[in-house]
Formats: structure tokens, sequence, C-alpha cells
């Protein structure tokens, strides 16, 4: 791998157990914070976000998840209630009656991208996600370190956890599993910020598509919350100093939960057009495919690339943000692939 490249996805095979889980992966070298001064150089280059001739994104014939969606948080450890507040707030923000009450562009308004995607039956993926539960495993249920492979077990245990247990919903249920600062994952940090798969029958009984995120706001913001935080040994100042200021801001105040939010984004891109791994990606290998949002990594607007966000809004306070949600919410979410106009894309592109 390049040391130059500034945002590597890696997807690792879980060879103890032989299931394969599909990580979302951050890594930073020196140059992965290059300056937003380079809006200048970026202004002629509109289409810098991907490239069509590079690019061989396939539909390999298996399902998209085009019925309407009954999503489920686990919240797993220790949450601070802000941080929960930006997350749902943002979750809410995809339902059509919450988009028509948010400013262009809307959360809603990115998720379209995503819906251009279809199955056999060219059937698109649903508009409709819901928030449909919660559950609070604060006790910390099977420890505070997770394999990657336990995070089914966290899910069986939250639809087991009577009298308070989320339904076990095989037809349109989505699990999210968000866990707090304290917890630590396998590889969570040092190639892992989130990634997506579907249980495994012998675990929780039933197959469903889920999605684990972690908080990385203390563990390792540079990494998993960019560009709101300074990748570590980046040779950018510390963050306190007058030169370390003029990070991003996070729009919703806080870097670990902004920073979870475009994770989650890409997550939720990735698992609805590719829920069983047989669905949308690229390459010849599905054990590693590079899907709809790992195309884009990085890029946010307009002339993103090369460790450039790209063009996005600015609000009074220097946060970045190029979508709006429910409540004045803004977030900043980055682009995933449009297969119409094959390149990355969102709906704050200036062209």
């Amino acid at each position: 791998m390049s040391s130059t490249t500034s945002a590597i996805k890696t997807k690792k095979m879980q060879k103890q157990h032989t299931h394969l889980l599909f990580i979302l992966c951050f890594c930073f070298s020196a140059v992965a914070a290059l300056s937003w001064s380079q809006d200048k150089q970026f202004n002629q280059a509109k289409n810098y976000e991907g490239s069509s001739d590079l690019v061989d994104l396939q539909y390999h014939m298996g399902p998209v998840l085009a019925s309407p969606i009954n999503l489920y948080i686990i919240w797993y450890g220790n949450w601070n209630p802000t941080h929960q507040s930006i997350i749902r707030d943002f979750l809410y923000s995809f339902s059509s009656s919450s988009s028509s009450s948010s400013s262009y562009p809307s959360v809603a308004d990115w998720w379209r991208t995503v819906r251009l995607y279809t199955d056999q039956t060219e059937s698109n993926i649903t508009g409709n996600i819901v928030l449909s539960g919660e559950h609070y495993d604060t006790k910390y249920s099977h420890g505070a370190y997770l394999s990657r492979l336990a995070i089914q077990s966290v899910i069986k245990s939250a639809v087991t956890s009577y009298p308070r247990a989320l339904p076990l919903n095989p037809h349109n249920g989505l699990y999210l599993v968000l866990t707090s600062s304290d917890v630590r994952v396998q590889d969570f940090c040092r190639a892992v910020c989130g990634f997506h798969y579907f249980t495994f029958p012998t675990i929780v009984g039933v197959t469903v598509p889920y999605a684990w995120v972690g908080y990385s706001g203390k563990q390792c913001p540079g990494i998993c919350a960019y560009p709101f935080a300074w990748p570590e040994n980046s040779g950018r100042p510390s963050p306190g100093t007058n030169e370390g200021n003029k990070i991003m801001a996070a729009p919703n105040g806080d870097v670990g939960a902004d920073g979870m939010i475009s994770v989650i984004a890409h997550e939720l891109a990735e698992v609805t057009s590719n829920p069983l791994v047989n669905a949308w990606y690229a390459g010849d290998d599905p054990t590693a495919p590079t899907e709809i949002a790992d195309l884009c990594v990085g890029v946010y607007g307009s002339g993103g690339g090369g460790g450039y966000v790209g063009k996005v809004y600015r609000d009074s306070w220097g946060s970045g943000y190029n979508v709006n949600g429910v409540k004045g919410r803004r977030f900043l979410v980055q682009w995933v692939w449009n297969p119409v106009k094959r390149r990355c894309f969102g709906p704050n592109a200036v062209d």
C-alpha cells in the first residue's frame, strides 16, 4: 500500500471462524489531511471525484433491500445522551416525512443516489427507513472487548433480553450495533471503523443484515472521525493550538459522534445495496468486494479526492457539512458511487 494514500479501505476475512466480515477502514498517512486551501486547485476539476474508466461496478444477481426497512439500534456500553441524540436525528432524517422539513440538500436527497440501485426485478432500494426500536446494553453483556464475530452475539442478546428485547425481524429488519467510547472492538482504529454483514442462523437464529460502527472520539478520532481531527503523525499541529484549531469543526459539536455519522451512512449504503454480499460490488473477489461507498471514501464534495474533502458548506463557526437533517441538524456525509453518472456524487455537487 502506498504511504501517501489518504484513505484505505480494507475488507478482512474472519479466519478463525472461516466467515467473512467486510470492514470499513480509514488508514491515513502523513498527507491525509491536506489543507483546504487546495480548494482553488480543484475549482476546474469538477469530475475529479472518481473515474468511470477505472471502475467496474457490477450487479451479481443478489437481493437489495427494496422493502421498507425497520431499523433497530443496539447501544452497547455507556453512551452519552447527547451523542445518541445526534445519531438518532441523523437516522430520523432519512424518512420522507422528515425530509420535507429539512432544507436542501437533505439526508434524504443524499439517499436518492443509493436508491438508484436495483435488483433482478428492477425494484429500487427503499427510501423508507424507519427507526423502529432501540436496545440499551449498558451491562456490556459480552464484555468491554468484542471480536468482530461477537457483534452477532450482541444482536442475539438484544433480541432475547426479555422483557425489553428487540423484535427478531427476518423480513425487513436491519440491526445497527453502536459501541461506546470505552468498548474496544477487534481491529477498531487499527484497521476498522465499521463493517456490515448478515447474521448466521447458528448464532442469532435467522439471517438478518446488520452493521456495526464504533465511537472513535477518544480512541482514534484522526482515523475514524477525519476530517474533524488530524490523523496522528500527519505533521499537523496538536488540537488546542492556534494552528490545530484550523481543523474543520464538527457540525454538531462532537468529533466522535459527527465522525460516526459518515461511517454509519457508508455502512447503510452498502448493507442495502449488498446485504448478502452477492449484489452490487466491483472486483472479482466476493470475499473482498469494493462496494458503492468504498469507491468514494474521503469524498464529500465536488473536486474531492487525494486528501481533499471537496467543496462543502461552512457555517459561521467553521463547521463543515454537506447535508441538512431534522431539527436544524447539519451533517457531513461521504459521497457514494452514482451508477448513472458513473462517478462519486452527492446532492451538494456543484455540477
